[in-house]
């Protein structure tokens, strides 16, 4: 799967508020949360369920990734989606790993693992029941 995504038992703002505070926990920050569904509807559009895309940060690893590959850069900063689906409340992640194989560059692979890692842990500890 291109992809990582789980099931949230929160409302999409809690989901959200609740994986940015997840990721500073694995030293991301998120940079931007964008509600789609509100832009739309302000443009006469229309969704009829929220959607919210999300960009997460390291610095450091950022800096990193861009070291080994400047083609790093087609993917930074880390893209999350959170969204409502027939009556759910999804969030995820195209995984880092699948990503940066594209640029072919071993070392951004290998902090494309990390990256992934840390942030699945952080989505999976955002919806996590307490």
């Amino acid at each position: 799967m291109f992809h990582f995504t789980v099931t949230s038992p929160y409302t999409l703002d809690q989901t959200v508020d609740r994986a940015a505070e997840a990721f500073q926990e694995e030293s991301f920050g998120v940079l931007w949360n964008f509600d789609v569904k509100g832009k739309l509807d302000e443009k006469g559009v229309g969704l009829d369920e929220g959607f919210r895309v999300l960009e997460v940060c390291s610095p450091k690893v950022a800096k990193d990734a861009l070291s080994a590959t400047k083609e790093a850069g087609y993917f930074l900063p880390c893209k999350v989606v959170a969204y409502e689906e027939e009556n759910e409340v999804k969030i995820g992640m195209p995984r880092p790993t699948v990503l940066m194989k594209q640029t072919g560059n071993k070392e951004a692979e290998k902090l494309a693992e990390d990256v992934e890692e840390r942030m699945s842990r952080a989505l999976e500890a955002a919806v996590k029941s307490e």
